[in-house]
């Protein structure tokens, strides 16, 4: 029914709960941690098998109870759960394709607005707008690592740390150029403008996975920090950036309130970036990544929102279609994302 074993995750869960009744099962205090974290993964994922699996059941007697009675009421209550178990399925299908290494991880997604000046900035402020009402309405936590405003409005560039199960494996689907088509508010001829943003996504990692950076490659800088966390933000050199000179990627943090707190984020972003960069490319080592960081080509939009001359949300990989897009701008963005991992090839 779905590509993975039941039986291999409650084996595994079995296995790991009796690791974590040892005695010394605290003393690797992070060890520890990790463990818990998987044990409580699968047992969510478990109990999401379970509780389908108990839903077709029930719907099974329903039908039997509607064919035997020929009951009006009934076929529309089967035709009712029907649908619903359909759909949970589909969903619960689609979290088993989230196998990837670090999918059950938080997610680190950065916005960066494009040429245009006022209007790419309001496009990108929308854009994390839609991204914060998706992750709430996921029950995902939102932390602001880094926000780059401009007084005229908008924004030019922000990254978000956004914590819960798979939620870098959902958000993945969303790095590229994002595309808006409207009728500028910022223009007083009512003009049609394009404009254009890019969104990088990578995953949250743990401090068990290291990865050898050497110190003469990196560039620090401190700076004030723009966003908010009060007078002690406003007042220090709080904010640090990092640039990984073979590379060219650049990475930086405010939201903590020291710059060594700060220092430590950004080092964490940057080593997620070079392990995702040399695994984009195949690569073995760190050192053989080097020319310039290129985050997305501009040429290679994945999504179109238009709101003029009609209303249509495009996404150019899978065809997807939708025609609410205040419903899209909103949050409600899961067609897309399912539809892209759709396209992932069974094992």
């Amino acid at each position: 029914m779905f590509p993975f074993d039941i039986q291999v995750l409650r084996e595994e869960l079995e296995k790991l709960e009796k690791e974590s009744y040892k005695e010394e099962f605290w003393k690797d205090q992070k060890k520890a941690q990790t463990i818990m974290q998987r044990i409580s993964n699968l047992k969510n994922q478990i109990k999401e098998y379970d509780d389908l699996l108990s839903d077709i059941e029930d719907l099974e007697v329903l039908i039997e109870l509607a064919i035997e009675e020929e009951d009006y009421q009934t076929y529309k209550e089967v035709e009712k759960g029907f649908k619903k178990a359909f759909r949970e399925t589909e969903r619960f299908k689609l979290t088993t394709l989230l196998d990837g290494e670090y999918d059950k991880n938080n997610a680190i997604l950065s916005i960066h607005s494009g040429a245009g000046g006022l209007e790419a900035q309001d496009w990108a402020e929308m854009l994390l707008r839609m991204y914060k009402r998706w992750a709430e309405k996921k029950g995902y936590q939102v932390d602001m690592l880094d926000i780059l405003s401009d007084t005229e409005g908008g924004i030019k560039s922000v990254t978000l740390l956004i914590k819960g199960l798979n939620a870098y494996g959902f958000l993945k689907s969303e790095k590229g150029v994002h595309r808006l088509v409207r009728i500028s508010p910022f223009d007083s001829s009512n003009r049609r403008h394009t404009s254009f943003a890019s969104v990088d996504v990578y995953p949250e990692l743990d401090d068990e996975v290291d990865i050898e950076i050497n110190e003469s490659d990196l560039k620090i800088d401190t700076y004030r920090a723009s966003g908010a966390g009060g007078q002690h933000v406003n007042t220090t050199d709080s904010a640090v950036r990092i640039t990984h000179i073979p590379t060219g990627i650049i990475v930086q943090c405010q939201n903590e309130r020291s710059q060594h707190s700060n220092r430590i984020t950004a080092m964490k972003m940057l080593k997620a970036k070079l392990i995702q960069l040399k695994e984009e490319e195949k690569k073995e080592k760190i050192e053989d990544l080097q020319g310039s960081y290129s985050q997305i080509a501009w040429g290679s939009q994945i999504r179109s929102y238009i709101f003029h001359p009609y209303n249509l949300v495009k996404d150019h990989r899978t065809d997807t279609e939708v025609g609410d897009i205040n419903g899209v701008m909103d949050g409600d963005i899961d067609i897309f994302i399912d539809e892209y991992l759709k396209q992932k090839p069974s094992k």
